[in-house]
């Protein structure tokens, strides 16, 4: 099983922010929709966890 992580721009900050979490694919794509529903916060992506 391949993990994944959520990057995401938040309002206020220079650098993207990035998920200390791992996440299987389906619950990543979960997690994006939470995490853009969030104030401040755009450009939401899923990215293979090193």
């Amino acid at each position: 099983m391949d993990d994944y992580r959520i990057t995401w721009a938040q309002e206020g900050r220079e650098e993207r922010q990035v998920s200390c979490v791992k996440y299987s694919e389906g619950a990543a794509k979960d997690y994006v929709g939470y995490k853009q529903a969030e104030p401040g916060v755009s450009d939401v992506r899923i990215e293979p966890a090193s």
